[in-house]
């Protein structure tokens, strides 16, 4: 039977699936995210910097000079409004960091489910996201960086969505819309903006280079007839205009239409994220370091009883991400000996937002600057995993393996379990993780 012969009811049901399977993802995170979520019952770490900021938005009239200039306003907008609704307290707080790791986790799964078109491998990266640590310590604080994810995944997962379409506009405003959101969280979110138009920049030296490869088949990552109506005022809408607008949009409620306060905004972020900062803090790490996990974060650690700790560390979970190193060696070669498309699609995504820190003159960095990176790590490793050859039940028992490395380290990860001396010692495997 053909596509053409197929009843209404029968096409929708591959998109009630996803909707389903992303309504349930989200639910069972978002549930899962919460517990615990009001420990501490104080501002630690970085939270001492967003959460003021969020709440002097909330003044009737601004006083004093902005808070937190260094990073545009959307994602300290949004805790403002979670604080409004549920009050200057942690659930306030940290509420919207849960409610977007959640996002982040269905994007991850829609990301994956464009690539891979296959449920189990969609359901295997998401568990794989969910069980590095980085994400999950990361929707539990209140800090920018979850926000600026989830926008980034979900501009990622538009993106290849479009990728595999002849006419990819409709998906590539998408990725214009959700990449403009994650700059106005995190500049940071820049980078994955930046890796789509390399993508295509990429695409079109190619055809403007005439190149045909011998022996052309489907899965090539680059072929000749890719997207031939998209041209060059469809990128420009899709991938500068589209993203810049959304992006200015949401200065308006802090500064009004002054576009002069606006504009001085953006030089005041530029000159703090570009500026060299002097090192020196006791957790900075360099970005050759992160994807070995050399350097953690110490978000919190406190003394709650006689032997009883509560702990909160930024680290990942080394069960996923040194495995995810191998993976990106067996991507590597795919795609420069097959010319693999889904091997050149996880390798962009992965490298680009992490690479992207080396061009920074920025001396001061922090492992959880590779939070995006290592969250696009499951597309790598669900895609070195279940190459053609390998057995079925390798990937799950990877799973099985990453989320007993998960549990295992819940004692440092979640503040209301608390954590012994003894049991932070064993956890603790190398004398630069304290």
């Amino acid at each position: 039977m053909n596509i053409a012969s197929k009843s209404p009811s029968v096409l929708r049901r591959p998109a009630a699936r996803t909707a389903i399977v992303a309504a349930i993802i989200f639910v069972v995170a978002h549930v899962v995210l919460l517990l615990g979520i009001t420990a501490p019952d104080k501002l630690y770490f970085d939270e001492v910097h967003y959460v003021p900021a969020a709440r002097q938005m909330l003044q009737p009239v601004l006083e004093g000079p902005i808070l937190n200039p260094m990073h545009p306003p959307l994602a300290k907008e949004i805790i403002a409004l979670s604080i409004k609704a549920f009050g200057d307290v942690p659930l306030g707080w940290r509420y919207p960091a849960a409610l977007f790791g959640a996002l982040a986790l269905v994007a991850v799964y829609l990301g994956a489910l464009a690539l891979f078109a296959s449920q189990e491998r969609a359901i295997a990266a998401v568990l794989l996201a969910f069980f590095n640590q980085m994400l999950f310590v990361q929707s539990r604080i209140a800090m920018l960086d979850i926000f600026a994810l989830a926008f980034c995944l979900f501009a990622i997962a538009a993106f290849i969505q479009g990728f595999r379409h002849a006419r990819p506009h409709s998906a590539f405003a998408l990725v214009g819309l959700a990449a403009g959101l994650a700059c106005a969280c995190k500049w940071s979110g820049l980078f994955v903006l930046a890796t789509c138009v390399a993508i295509i920049a990429a695409v079109r030296l190619m055809q403007g280079w005439r190149t045909r490869f011998a022996d052309a088949n489907a899965e090539d990552w680059y072929r000749p007839d890719l997207w031939p109506d998209f041209r060059l005022p469809h990128f420009i809408v899709c991938f500068v205009l589209i993203p810049a607008v959304v992006y200015l949009a949401t200065f308006v409620p802090l500064y009004g239409l002054s576009f002069s306060d606006i504009i001085e905004a953006q030089r005041r972020i530029f000159a703090d994220n570009t500026t060299t900062a002097i090192a020196g803090h006791t957790y900075m790490s360099s970005w050759p370091s992160w994807p070995f996990l050399v350097r953690p974060v110490w978000y919190l650690f406190e003394k709650v009883g006689d032997d009883s700790f509560a702990a909160v560390v930024f680290l990942g979970n080394p069960l996923i991400l040194w495995p995810a190193l191998i993976a990106l060696i067996v991507a590597l070669r795919d795609w420069i000996v097959a010319r693999s498309r889904d091997a050149f699609l996880v390798l962009a995504f992965y490298l680009g937002p992490y690479l992207a820190w080396a061009l920074l003159p920025r001396t001061l960095g922090f492992i959880y600057y590779y939070l995006p990176a290592a969250t696009t790590a499951s597309f790598v490793l669900v895609y070195a995993l279940t190459r053609k050859g390998a057995p079925r039940w390798l990937l799950w028992a990877f799973v099985a393996v990453g989320c007993a490395g998960f549990i295992a380290m819940l004692p440092i990860t979640v503040a209301a379990i608390e954590t012994s001396i003894a049991t932070f010692n064993r956890l603790m495997l190398f004398q630069n993780w304290i």
